[in-house]
């Protein structure tokens, strides 16, 4: 660990939470869909663009369009809500229609050809949507929205108190100094000179022990508006859970995921839950779509999907594919061994990163870290 700033280490942690927390929104789209039709939904990353680009459009329409960057119009909380209730809409939308259009006539074939069409979904919707979806800026309303403004800190271990008391010395002789050296010349004195570079040079001892006192410093900052995104996830998390738990929809996905055709034979709508399952995650995904976008401030662009998506599948089959608590701790994971990654000087290798953490847990735990090893013939 030679090398490394430790103090940075809990800021780091909490950045790949808040980072992971996106990944296992995603990651819930990819394991609710193979847990009910054992099939992965590979066009899921394109959902999730299509939901940066609805939160996207609504920023526009209500009124924080690229001609209004300059002056952006009156911001409220309420804004952020409608984003993400139009994002969510919109993906809910995509997905049954994804569902409707290329699962459902393939639900009885090879799995193979299910796979192709899902591939085939996936880079139809990337390049169509290359000819009519702009490059764009992340939406301008996080930059107005005064949520997002400020920050939360937190100290978790402050410098050594001789350390401060130096520093509140140094800053007491630097204000003497000043004041002397502003009257000095204010006066023409001949000592005006003397005392601006005995001023200047308690400035720079001031800013060394100020630099030193920081390197001693743990401290976690949050702004608001990763705060709202890290709440948001937990409660729509939180949703997910009492829905597959406690409600009649889902003790039917949880019958159609243990068995398809008893459910069938038990007078289980299957159509109806399958479609509820792309709805539901394609839904999920749409929030982390627009977060992604606004909170994160990422440039919009056809192929945006693609890294978060892979990265998301990675965080699936992490925690276990199929197995929704599975999700959220490989989500969690994946954004956590990502900022680990770019804190230990390895950013160009932060995207990678993903495809090492596939190989390992192919390799060593097929089933992932809450899943089942169950061999599966394709």
């Amino acid at each position: 660990m030679a090398g490394l700033d430790l103090s940075i280490l809990p800021q780091q942690l909490v950045n790949g939470l808040l980072l992971g927390s996106i990944y296992a929104l995603i990651a819930l789209g990819y394991t609710m869909v193979y847990g009910v039709l054992r099939l992965i939904n590979f066009a899921h990353g394109e959902v999730f663009m299509l939901g940066a680009y609805a939160a996207l459009f609504t920023s526009w329409a209500l009124g924080f369009g690229p001609e209004s960057r300059g002056q952006p119009p009156q911001s409220s909380a309420l804004y952020l809500v409608i984003m993400l209730l139009v994002s969510m809409g919109a993906c809910a939308l995509i997905g049954a229609l994804i569902e409707l259009l290329a699962y459902r006539p393939m639900r009885n074939q090879p799995r193979i050809a299910s796979l192709i069409t899902a591939i085939g979904v996936s880079l139809f919707i990337q390049y169509a949507g290359g000819l009519f979806l702009p490059q764009s800026p992340p939406p301008a309303i996080s930059e107005a929205v005064s949520p997002y403004r400020g920050v939360m800190t937190a100290v978790l271990k402050p410098p050594p108190a001789d350390l401060a008391a130096t520093i509140d010395e140094i800053r007491a002789r630097e204000q003497a100094a000043k004041s002397l050296a502003e009257a000095a010349k204010a006066e023409n004195k001949p000592e005006a000179k003397g005392l601006e570079e005995e001023y200047r040079s308690i400035q720079r001892d001031l800013r060394a022990k100020v630099g030193e006192a920081d390197s001693q410093t743990v401290r976690i900052t949050v702004p608001h508006g990763q705060l709202i995104m890290l709440v948001t996830t937990l409660v729509l998390m939180a949703v997910l859970r009492h829905i597959v738990l406690k409600t009649k929809t889902g003790r039917a996905m949880r019958a159609v995921s243990h068995d398809f055709d008893s459910a069938a034979l038990m007078g289980v709508n299957v159509g109806r839950v399958v479609t509820l399952t792309f709805i539901i995650g394609s839904a999920l995904a749409g929030a982390g779509a627009m977060m992604y976008a606004t909170v994160l401030r990422t440039p919009l662009s056809p192929f945006l999907g693609v890294t978060p998506g892979i990265k998301a599948f990675v965080a699936a089959v992490l925690g276990g594919i199929g197995n929704i608590p599975g999700a959220v701790l490989g989500g969690l994971l994946m954004g956590v061994v990502e900022t680990l990654v770019v804190w230990a000087g390895f950013s160009g290798f932060k995207d990678a990163v993903a495809f090492v953490v596939l190989i390992i847990v192919l390799l060593f735990r097929p089933g992932g870290l809450l899943g089942s090893s169950k061999v599966e013939k394709v």
